[in-house]
């Protein structure tokens, strides 16, 4: 299982220590007993991009705590955690005796408002009551439609249906049980192919080469064959107060393969600005360390001169320099690790021939 990355500065020193090692093994002709053979390489101007390495956690757009909206004791518990549910399944729901009679106790209270407010209208058209009398009568009589209202729609929302397509991720109440209104019953997740998403948090000097669209790719540990889609989706605006990283998310297809929240994934972020780049070969590079290393070019004839150089970063076998190169055409590529400042040498092309016009 391959390793974390951690950051790319680490990152960086590491595989410049490695290819350091690999050159000073590669075998070099030599010309003469005091003549080095090396190949010059033209320094290369190209737009490039430096990605963004990161990692997190997996988790779903749509997460959900689901409940009850009146409080009283739960009849049946359809189902389990890790089921799969469909939007507006019935997930839960309570007994309906105390409900039921609330129902009927307030459609009784409908009838007899709407009986008194009757006989209180005969009276009035008869003289024997006051307009007062029909007002109050009317009144009471909307509050108990009212009340029959409210506790209809209590009846109604007895029970607890999927809100989208998704699993079960935690169920907290068991059948039986007495719960109050609001008290969380089960967790559940979105699952759509839309609301897969991975939180990373990077440096402030790779937030600002993001913006939202720019891709990525993702990778865990659970899948480690596979590379799946990424779409940079938002940008935290401010750092996090915990640790100063700017959070970023990131939208996952999943590709039909079998997500759950928390799972790890690493992602490399390509922004979309390309930036231009002095490039050169990896092997022309020595005495890195972290950053900063050196490089041979010539210096007349057959002498040779040493340019620091700073290093912005490695894309497969090419250098990106950030600074050093700014007036220098040519480095030397093969046969840099036998060199120092003291050293003769003659530039050979690839077959082996002096090169020509140098």
């Amino acid at each position: 299982m391959k390793n974390r990355i951690k950051s790319t500065g680490s990152y960086m020193a590491f595989v410049l220590a490695a290819l350091l090692i690999s050159c000073s093994n590669t075998e070099t002709p030599v010309q003469g007993s005091h003549e080095i053979a090396v190949n010059l390489y033209k320094v290369e101007s190209k737009e490039m991009v430096q990605p963004v390495y990161a990692s997190g956690l997996l988790f779903s757009e749509t997460e959900a705590v689901l409940s009850f909206k009146i409080g009283g004791i739960i009849q049946e518990m359809l189902v389990e955690e890790g089921d799969a549910v469909k939007k507006g399944q019935l997930l839960a729901k309570l007994d309906l005796t105390e409900i039921n009679a609330q129902v009927i106790q307030a459609q009784n209270g409908v009838e007899k408002a709407e009986r008194d407010l009757a006989r209180v209208k005969s009276l009035y058209a008869d003289g024997a009551a006051t307009l007062e009398n029909v007002q109050d009568l009317t009144t009471a009589l909307n509050v108990a439609k009212e009340g029959l209202r409210i506790a209809a729609f209590n009846q109604k929302f007895a029970e607890i249906r999927a809100v989208s397509n998704g699993s079960i991720v935690k169920k907290m109440r068991n059948q039986g049980e007495l719960v109050s209104p609001g008290m969380p019953v089960f967790f559940m997740n979105d699952t759509g192919n839309d609301q897969w998403k991975l939180k990373v948090g990077i440096a402030d000097k790779d937030w600002i080469r993001l913006k939202e669209g720019d891709k990525a790719t993702v990778s865990f540990d659970a899948y480690p064959e596979t590379e799946f889609e990424g779409l940079v989706l938002r940008l935290a605006e401010g750092a996090d107060p915990t640790n100063g990283s700017y959070q970023v998310e990131i939208q996952v297809d999943p590709k039909g393969k079998k997500f759950a929240v928390g799972l790890f994934a690493e992602t490399k972020i390509t922004p979309s600005q390309p930036k231009s780049y002095k490039v050169i070969p990896v092997e022309a590079l020595v005495e890195g360390f972290g950053k900063s290393g050196f490089v041979f070019t010539m210096d007349g004839k057959d002498k040779v001169k040493k340019i620091p150089i700073e290093v912005a970063f490695m894309l497969d076998n090419k250098i990106a320099i950030k600074s050093g190169l700014e007036n220098t055409n040519d480095v030397i590529a093969a046969g840099s690790g036998y060199l120092t400042e003291y050293s003769t040498v003659k530039v050979i092309d690839a077959g082996g021939k002096v090169s020509a016009g140098l």
